[in-house]
């Protein structure tokens, strides 16, 4: 996998699957600063999803530290490293080098990399302080036993793709403590997007999500709000707080298929870097570096398909 890093006016372009060496960035911030992973979608890549979503000019403008992972299919193959490790490995060379606050870190994703999303504040919630899913299934909703490579896609689960894998909230949230189970410190907060005609990761997922962040945050109250952020949008806000604020925060999208538009503005505000939603323009040209990373993880299976 490579990491890719963007601060302030410096972007990451990298070609999909192949490493490039670092080309010094001169203008990072001084002390911690905010720290953002956001993970392509299936068969996408760093590169692609980098203009997908319109995070760079934002950490140009608010000076926070972006990574975009690109996995390869060889994470899926026998000694070929797990994808979660290697991006926590990221997570913390970006501390290390280059003034990350590891109390200041969170990670968003589009369909398998919400998957992701899911996965990383599930198994890694003393590294991620806030998660913000777009269009996923909930953390351990995937899981294939015996899952390869060789399948067509790696590793999918129709049962949870179709929106069939239905349980309780408590063993949901039972499922996620099981990959960290001498954890007990807090828990990462999370936002969630779905749209009601998803076709790809069926739309029953966002109930399912939104159970099992509610158990593993031990919130039982929510109100909503229709037609929030927009027409067609219902927001719900489990606990207390407001959309920026609050622990569990949902949206539900009429008529919106695969994928919910990435709402960068909610997103920034949600994980506490800006409370200006923000109007955005042509992205201009930035500078750039990238890095290869390695991983001490074995073999694992992520979030379904090569990514």
């Amino acid at each position: 996998m490579q990491l890719l890093a963007t601060v302030a006016t410096f972007v990451a372009f990298a070609a999909f699957g192949h490493c490039q060496s670092i080309t010094k960035v001169n203008a990072f911030k001084d002390g911690p600063t905010n720290l953002g992973m956001a993970i392509h979608h299936c068969q996408g890549s760093a590169t692609a999803y980098s203009t997908e979503s319109h995070y760079m000019p934002l950490a140009d403008s608010h000076g926070f530290i972006l990574i975009y992972p690109n996995s390869r299919s060889s994470a899926l193959t026998h000694n070929g490293r797990g994808d979660s490790q290697t991006i926590v490995n990221m997570v913390k060379y970006a501390v290390t080098n280059y003034g990350g606050d590891a109390n200041r870190t969170f990670v968003t994703g589009t369909s398998s990399g919400a998957m992701m999303t899911n996965v990383m504040v599930g198994a890694y919630p003393d590294v991620f302080k806030a998660g913000s899913a777009y269009s996923g299934v909930p953390d351990g909703c995937f899981y294939v036993s015996g899952a390869t490579a060789t399948q067509d896609p790696p590793g999918w689960s129709n049962s949870c793709a179709n929106g069939q894998l239905t349980k309780t909230a408590q063993e949901w949230g039972d499922l996620v403590r099981s990959y960290y189970p001498s954890y007990t410190g807090p828990r990462p907060r999370m936002q969630i997007w779905h749209g009601t005609a998803d076709n790809t990761l069926h739309y029953p997922n966002y109930a399912e999500a939104m159970k099992e962040w509610s158990n593993v945050l031990a919130l039982t109250t929510s109100k909503t709000a229709s037609n929030t952020p927009q027409s067609g949008y219902t927001q719900t806000i489990y606990g207390d707080g407001t959309s920026a604020t609050a622990q569990l925060v949902g949206y539900s999208a009429a008529g919106v298929g695969h994928t919910v538009p990435v709402h960068e503005s909610m997103d920034l505000a949600f994980l506490g870097i800006t409370s200006i939603f923000l109007t955005f323009s042509a992205i201009s040209a930035f500078s750039a570096f990238s890095a290869s990373s390695s991983s001490s993880a074995t073999s694992a299976v992520g979030a379904g398909c090569p990514t």
